[in-house]
């Protein structure tokens, strides 16, 4: 057990996981943390997008071989990402290298696509539809059929694109087809097919769908793993900190939606309603970093290994915080105050 793991009750929880690119390497620092915990168990998943991805990995690496298995299966999911993209044009410039800055919006290959994005379709293109490089990654590093046989319960949500609804996938269902739809960005790939549907990135939705982890798990605790900033001081000015912050409050906008049903639920719902109640008693709790602030939309493409090192730290750092603190609350009461969101 590392030194800094803490000694308790086991409590079940369930987490709740964001999408956002190569963000996602903060949720991989945070669940290489939590792992750690003997005291913790995962008893359900909820992920979109990179946070689907990280479920699915963790998922599977525990079915083979325990929190150890999970923790090298994610290390490695994350190197194979870094390794495919060694050739990527989208790269950071120079002097961005040279002054520590992650961003890629001088990189001449993501202003360009910054462009075209804006005026061309993936459709007008016809590419990134069957040469996706992660497709190759998560069928090589994910045994799908373990999905099936795991304790763990995984939801991945993906947008029906033409009902505009999120649809929930469970482990048996779960595909590389289905992580690629959950992560599927309309202005960068074609729509992703499942059952003769088109389907965009889940984050549309639900980032993520809080409402399985409710009705369809044992746990009373959610812990959501966020990446996308809810609040950003100042307005926005250029077009592209306009387009970040549009992304920001749209793939936000269920998550919280579903957050203050429960703070709402808390207040109103009658203990013989079994659903509200199901609601109301759910003690909820965040991980966050204000770090994840200072990074805008062009480096959730950055796939560079230091980055991806930088991000996983600074999630380890964020999840130890949070046991600093919260650790007793887990199994007992919320530390995310709920009602603050009824007072917006």
């Amino acid at each position: 057990m590392p030194k800094s793991a803490t000694r308790r009750s086991p409590v079940p929880i369930d987490l709740a996981l964001q999408g956002g690119g190569a963000h996602g390497a903060f949720t991989w620092g945070v669940l290489d943390r939590l792992l750690e915990e003997t005291w913790l168990s995962f008893d359900g998943i909820s992920g979109t997008s990179a946070g689907a991805m990280n479920a699915a990995v963790l998922v599977d690496g525990f079915v083979k071989d325990g929190p150890d298995g999970a923790r090298a299966a994610l290390e490695h999911f994350w190197r194979r990402v870094s390794d495919a993209a060694l050739l990527s044009p989208f790269r950071r410039t120079p002097l961005d290298i040279l002054l520590g800055r992650w961003s890629l919006d001088n990189s001449p290959a993501f202003v360009a696509y910054d462009i075209l994005a804006r005026v061309v379709s993936p459709y007008d293109l016809n590419v990134m539809k069957e040469n996706n490089p992660l497709r190759e990654i998560l069928e090589a590093t994910v045994d799908f059929g373990r999905l099936t046989r795991a304790s763990i319960k995984l939801f991945v949500t993906a947008t029906n694109v033409q009902t505009g609804q999120g649809r929930v996938f469970h482990n048996e269902a779960i595909t590389a087809d289905v992580l690629l739809a959950s992560a599927c960005l309309p202005f960068l790939f074609q729509a992703i097919e499942i059952e003769d549907e088109p389907y965009w990135d889940g984050g549309y939705s639900g980032n993520p769908t809080i409402a399985p982890l409710v009705n369809e798990c044992g746990a009373d605790d959610i812990v959501l793993v966020q990446v996308n900033p809810v609040e950003r001081l100042g307005t926005p000015r250029s077009a592209r900190e306009i387009a970040n912050r549009i992304n920001e409050v749209s793939f936000n906008a269920t998550l919280l939606k579903e957050l203050k049903m429960i703070a709402l639920l808390r207040q109103v719902a009658n203990p013989g309603n079994c659903e509200g109640a199901l609601w109301a008693k759910m003690r909820v709790h965040r991980i966050a970093s204000a770090a994840m602030t200072e990074l805008g939309y062009s480096s959730k493409l950055n796939a560079e290994w230091d980055f991806l090192c930088h991000l996983r730290d600074e999630g380890r750092r964020s999840a130890e915080g949070f046991l600093k603190d919260h650790a007793r609350h887990l199994g007992r009461q919320s530390s995310l105050d709920l009602d603050a969101l009824l007072e917006e």
